[in-house]
């Protein structure tokens, strides 16, 4: 799940299909979701209350060799940044579907399954 999902979906942001739909699946992010997640909220109670219980249930990628090596290849091939692409090749490495509302980095990675929330 990308950075922005969570954040809309912990915010009651999201279509309320695209809701339902990740009330069901289990939190699988990268580390760099994490990072960026930490990073965004600041410490007020209420977004950490949200915020804590997700990261701490979530199943966390960190980086591996093969994730790595996954990202070089997306950075060589597509104009995107460090963090998307480490996002991107962490869906690869694991095929997962990412969970994204940044359509422009993510519809044109081959290999890439990928589905935006705010469309369902």
């Amino acid at each position: 799940m990308g950075t922005n999902v969570v954040i809309g979906y912990l915010s009651d942001q999201l279509p309320t299909a695209g809701a339902a739909i990740i009330d069901k699946l289990p939190g699988v992010i990268s580390v760099i979701t994490r990072i960026e997640l930490l990073g965004w909220y600041n410490a007020s109670t209420d977004q950490l209350s949200k915020l804590r219980p997700f990261i701490d249930s979530a199943q966390i990628y960190s980086l591996s060799e093969d994730i790595i090596q996954q990202t070089i290849v997306l950075r060589q091939k597509h104009r995107i940044k460090l963090p998307d692409a480490v996002v991107a090749a962490t869906a690869i490495v694991y095929n997962h579907t990412l969970i994204s509302r940044n359509v422009v980095d993510f519809e044109n990675i081959k290999g890439l399954d990928f589905q935006n929330p705010w469309l369902w």
